[in-house]
This record gives structure tokens, C-alpha cells and sequence, in this order.
């Protein structure tokens, strides 16, 4: 609850706002919506939902997050803890289309039956799941990402050296999974995987978006 308060004052200083005109958005009260904002009434997940859709986060989602309760507790085992917890879901995205996320017209392209996965962080455009493929970013040492695992792709982000990129190569069908380095004032597109080479980036590279997060997805 905390997350989704957070998200939307700061989304209504974005936008330049009131509190009045998010009711208007969302068919509620200028009172109710200050109740929410400040605590002292929690609103349905539909309702959080519709106000993240009328501040235009319609990639992003309220999610009931529903937990085993430890069974070391006092309480009865088995029993659930319904826990309300800001979650945000992005679009899975085939490596051949990634970029069309990248597009202005993002969310045109979320059409019904699209799979999406939730994780709690909150990125600063579009953002989009990708599965890895290939073994070119597992490091014998060291940060490593192997196949299998899911990366969330923020293209809002801005791609500085270091920085685990997804980018379009010239002559390469799909988007490529590398790190962003430098050497010599040299920028390259470097796997993880010694085995394989690096390649240059120069300026007929592109940058879809930054890797913020990897997870195995079982």
C-alpha cells in the first residue's frame, strides 16, 4: 500500500495534477482520494488499479500477494495471510520484437492473451520481460546470467558502460543480450561468456533498454 501511495503522489507531480482531478479520472470523491493518499481508508484493488490506469500506468498493476503463514507461529498451520502489496506487471516479449517496446506506441501493442510477470520494481518507462537464451552471459565467476532466467528491460534507463544492455546489431535478426564497456574510448557489447568474442558498438548499434533485474523462472 505504501509503494502504490508513493507511486501515485509522485505520478501526480509528474503530471501537475490535483487531488480533484484524479477523482474526477477515477468517478470518486476529492475527499475519498485524499483518504487514500493519506491512509485512512484503503481502497479495492480495482480501484488502485483504475487510478494507476488514469495517470497512464496501464502497464502496471496492484497484485494480491498471497503467502504460507509460517507454520512456527502461534496461529493454526496451513492457514493463508492475505497481504496487499504494490506489484507491477510487464508484457513477456519475444527477442525478435523487442524493440517494438521501446516504441512510443508501447502499450497500443499489449493485445489480450499476452503473458506478463509481476516483480515489485517499479521502472521508469515501458518495461519488458525477456528469456534468456544461450549460454553467452553465464561467467564462470562473478555475476552471471544463465538461460532460463527472466530480465526485466527498462528502455527509459540510460545506458552507461557497466550496464547490462539489450541492443540491435546490424545484421542480427534478434535483440542481443551483453554488457556495455569501454576501453580505450572504445564502446563494446561484451558476453559475460569468455568464450565468446566481444563486438563493437558503434553507430549503427542500438540500445533497446537496460537489464534492471534477472530472476529464474521455474
Amino acid at each position: 500500500m505504501d509503494k502504490w501511495i508513493a507511486l501515485v503522489r509522485l505520478k501526480l507531480r509528474e503530471l501537475r495534477l490535483t487531488q480533484e482531478k484524479l477523482a474526477e479520472r477515477v468517478g470518486a470523491s476529492q475527499g475519498g482520494v485524499g483518504h487514500w493518499l493519506n491512509k485512512r481508508r484503503e481502497p479495492d484493488l480495482e480501484t488502485m488499479n483504475k487510478v494507476l490506469k488514469a495517470l497512464g500506468l496501464e502497464h502496471l498493476e496492484v497484485a494480491l500477494v498471497v503467502r504460507e503463514r509460517n507454520e512456527n507461529v502461534d496461529d493454526a498451520a496451513n492457514e493463508h495471510i492475505f497481504d496487499l502489496t504494490s506489484a507491477f506487471r510487464y508484457p513477456v516479449r519475444d527477442w525478435a520484437l523487442a524493440e517494438q517496446v521501446s516504441e512510443p506506441s508501447a502499450h497500443s501493442i499489449y493485445q489480450s492473451g499476452m503473458i506478463f510477470e509481476v516483480t515489485d520494481h517499479y521502472a521508469k518507462g515501458a518495461a519488458f520481460w525477456l528469456q534468456v537464451t544461450g549460454d553467452a552471459m553465464t561467467a564462470p565467476v562473478g555475476i552471471s546470467v544463465a538461460q532460463g532466467m527472466m530480465i526485466l528491460v527498462d528502455p527509459d534507463i540510460e545506458a552507461e558502460p557497466g550496464k547490462m544492455v539489450i541492443a540491435r546489431i546490424p545484421g542480427v535478426k534478434e535483440a542481443t543480450f551483453r554488457q556495455l564497456i569501454e576501453e580505450s574510448g572504445q564502446l563494446y557489447l561484451k558476453p559475460l561468456n569468455p568464450t565468446y568474442p566481444k563486438t563493437i558498438f558503434d553507430q549503427d548499434c542500438r540500445i533497446i533498454g537496460v537489464v534492471v533485474q534477472a530472476t529464474y523462472k521455474f
